[in-house]
C-alpha cells in the first residue's frame, strides 16, 4: 500500500494552528492539544492497519511556519510485519526560522523477516529547536523472536540552513551481523536514540542532568554527546522498549523549547 501523510501549521496570534492535514488510508491525524490558547500544537498520528505491511511505501512531510511549534504522537507501537519484499517509509520536516518540533514515536517491533527501510530528512532554519527520537526492539521477545527480523535501516539527516549538521545509520541485518560482539549490542536487546538542536541553550549543563537523571535508571547503558552545532545526542541500550521510551520521554521534557517570544535569533555557526 501506498499512503501520503502531509501536515502543515501556522500561527496566529500566539497559537499554532493546523493549516493542512491531507492524508491518505491507513493513516489519520487527531489534534489532542487540551489547552487551546497554548502556543505549542499537539497532535496526534493514527493509523487503521495493524502495522507496516509488505510492500507498503509511506510518504509524510511536516511544514512548520515561522515561530509555530508543533509535538507530533504516535498511537500505539509500530508493528512492523512479515515480509518477501519489504517495506518503506520516507519522512521530510521543513522547519521555518523559531520553529519547534517534536517527535517521540513509539517503539518498532519487526517481526520475523520483517525488512523495513526509512530515510529522516529534517531541514532547520536559524532558531530552531528539535527533539526526535526513535526506539528499536529487537522483536517480539515474549514471543521467543529476538532478532529474528531480517532487516531494519534508518537514515537521518538534520540540516541547518540547507547544511548536514547530523547524520544518523542505523542497520541492523542479524543473519550477518554478532549482535552480542563488543561494539554491537553487547547482549542488550533494545536501542534508542534522541536528537536534540537549539542554538539558544547551554547544552553541557543539559547533559550533566540527562546523565544523571539516566544514571539511576537500572539495566541500562547510555552515553550523552554534545553534537556539531548546539545540541546533544543521546544514545540508550536496555532490555525493554517501555523503559526507554519513557526514558526518551522524561529527557525531553526537561529539555528547554523555544517560545513565540524567543523566536528571533542568530545564525548558527557550527
Amino acid at each position: 500500500m501506498k499512503a501520503e501523510l502531509h501536515i502543515q501549521t501556522a500561527l496566529r496570534h500566539t497559537q499554532t494552528y493546523l493549516k493542512k492535514a491531507f492524508f491518505t488510508p491507513p493513516f489519520k491525524v487527531a489534534n489532542i492539544t487540551e489547552d487551546k490558547r497554548a502556543h505549542q500544537l499537539k497532535l496526534m498520528l493514527m493509523s487503521s492497519s495493524p502495522g507496516v505491511l509488505d510492500g507498503d511505501d509511506y510518504q509524510l512531510r511536516i511544514d512548520l511556519a515561522e515561530g509555530c511549534s508543533l509535538e507530533l504522537q504516535t498511537q500505539s507501537y509500530q508493528r512492523l510485519f512479515t515480509m518477501k519484499r519489504g517495506a518503506s517509509q520516507r519522512m521530510h520536516v521543513q522547519m521555518e526560522k523559531g520553529s519547534s518540533f517534536c517527535f517521540l514515536p513509539h517503539p518498532s517491533v519487526p517481526h520475523e523477516k520483517a525488512s523495513f527501510s526509512a530515510t529522516n530528512q529534517i531541514y532547520m532554519a536559524d532558531g530552531c529547536c528539535l527533539i526526535w527520537g526513535e526506539v528499536l526492539t529487537c522483536g517480539r521477545k515474549l514471543n521467543g523472536e529476538v532478532f529474528q527480523f531480517s532487516k531494519y535501516h534508518t537514515v537521518t539527516q538534520v540540516f541547518i540552513n540547507k547544511k548536514m549538521v547530523i547524520k544518523e545509520n542505523v542497520l541492523i541485518t542479524p543473519a550477518t551481523m554478532n549482535l552480542s560482539a563488543i561494539g554491537q549490542l553487547e547482549g542488550f536487546t533494545h536501542q534508542a536514540g534522541l536528537i536534540y538542536l537549539n542554538e539558544k541553550e547551554p547544552v553541557h549543563e543539559l547533559s550533566k542532568t540527562i546523565m544523571a537523571y539516566l544514571a539511576q535508571q537500572p539495566g541500562i547503558l547510555f552515553a550523552v554527546s554534545v553534537a556539531p552545532v548546539n545540541g546533544l545526542v543521546v544514545r540508550l541500550l536496555g532490555q525493554h522498549s517501555e523503559q526507554l521510551h519513557t526514558c526518551l520521554k522524561t529527557i525531553a521534557g526537561q529539555l528547554p523549547q523555544p517560545t513565540l517570544r524567543q523566536s528571533k535569533s542568530v545564525a548558527y555557526e557550527p
